[in-house]
């Protein structure tokens, strides 16, 4: 009798773990494939408690030697619009201030993912790649942060290279995940990165710290077209091999 109930405690806690094992794998495929680019937002801010749950969980990423080397500016509300006629009167004159280099050109399998990204959201907003001034426009929404109530600018320190820039990936994309396990949306925006001095200026960011790109983010407008686009990944044997 003793056996056979140790036995039987033995096969309950096999059983769990199987089952609360898949439940976190079937929760963390969920939250990958629900976290995509949104590109409009509703006004509805997050509230400060949510959003120091989002921000300390995303803090949880790994880094070389645990340097932790990002360093995160959240604006919310008035200060998101006002940055955003900051930004529109700085590119109105053509006065890109960038930190790190940016051309977008991309060749081959890249370029190809590029420019089928591209027709993916612009078909989905109506626009004719024929039509340079709508899509101009549509550019330019990135500055308004596609209306989004909140967005985060991420800092790197100027002693780093990109090593340290790949930490801050790892940063970004844990918040991202944990911005939509928390029911908000995002879009990672090089766009974000062009107004760096207009940045720091504006919230007395230290000039040693060197801005790579901005995360808009809120939650989705379900009824813009723009958030009907849905853009592929490659399929696993383009980007990862096996080796036995």
């Amino acid at each position: 009798m003793v056996k056979n109930k140790k036995r039987l405690r033995r096969l309950l806690l096999k059983v769990s773990r199987y089952y609360m094992f898949n439940s976190r794998a079937e929760a963390f495929a969920q939250i990958t494939h629900d976290r995509r680019s949104v590109r409009a937002f509703t006004k509805q801010q997050a509230s400060p408690e949510l959003l120091k749950t989002v921000f300390s969980l995303a803090q949880r990423a790994p880094s070389n030697c645990n340097t932790q080397p990002w360093q995160t500016a959240v604006v919310t509300g008035d200060r998101c619009r006002k940055l955003s006629g900051l930004f529109r009167e700085q590119l109105d004159n053509n006065l890109y201030q960038m930190d790190f280099p940016y051309t977008g050109q991309y060749q081959g399998a890249y370029r190809d993912r590029q420019v089928s990204a591209a027709s993916e959201l612009y078909s989905a907003m109506g626009i004719d790649r024929a039509d340079k001034a709508a899509r101009h426009e549509a550019f330019l929404r990135n500055f308004d942060f596609f209306g989004a109530p909140h967005a985060a600018f991420l800092f790197l320190p100027e002693n780093f290279g990109l090593r340290e820039a790949t930490d801050l990936g790892m940063y970004a994309q844990n918040l991202m995940l944990s911005l939509t396990a928390h029911g908000l949306v995002s879009c990672p925006q090089t766009a974000l990165g062009f107004a760096c001095d207009t940045v720091r200026q504006e919230l007395q960011i230290d000039s040693s710290m060197r801005l790579l790109f901005g995360i808009s983010f809120g939650y989705e407008d379900k009824q813009h077209p723009a958030n009907n686009c849905r853009t592929p990944r490659a399929e696993i044997d383009e980007c990862v091999q096996f080796f036995n």
